[in-house]
């Protein structure tokens, strides 16, 4: 009796830890991340290392969107074919699940970087509008 009940936990069991895995994998696959198109000699991608990168994955934004890092000569799309692809350096593009939320081109320096990637951040958590790729993801100074 308790060999029988046994088996029947195991295969009644088996599905559910099969679709807990795989949503775990599922959801890591196409969480949000932030791209980074840089290439070797950029000086503003050598601000950005200086000034933001140790700290960005402790942020705000970094534990939101992870950075990851692509070399432009490379990959201009980050792996992403419906991407519009990165044409200067830094380029930085916040994406979920495969599709940009927004971007910023250039780096602002150390004032302005945060503020303008947490926009971004705010309509990847509030799923407002997602920008165009021509707008550069850049809101207005003020």
């Amino acid at each position: 009796m308790a060999e029988t009940l046994f088996r029947w936990c195991r295969y009644a069991l088996l599905p559910l830890v099969l679709i807990g895995g795989a949503s775990g994998a599922a959801s890591s696959a196409t969480a949000a991340e932030l791209l980074m198109f840089e290439q070797r000699g950029c000086p503003f991608c050598e601000a950005f290392d200086r000034e933001i990168a140790p700290d960005y994955p402790a942020s705000h934004a970094g534990k939101l969107a992870p950075l990851r890092r692509i070399d432009i000569h490379q990959d201009r799309r980050g792996g992403i074919a419906d991407l519009d692809p990165a044409v200067f350096t830094p380029t930085f593009v916040l994406v979920d699940q495969g599709r940009e939320i927004g971007r910023l081109t250039g780096y602002p320096g150390r004032r302005w970087f945060y503020p303008e990637i947490d926009a971004l951040i705010d309509r990847l958590t509030s799923g407002g509008p997602v920008s165009s790729a021509g707008t550069g993801g850049r809101s207005p100074v003020h």
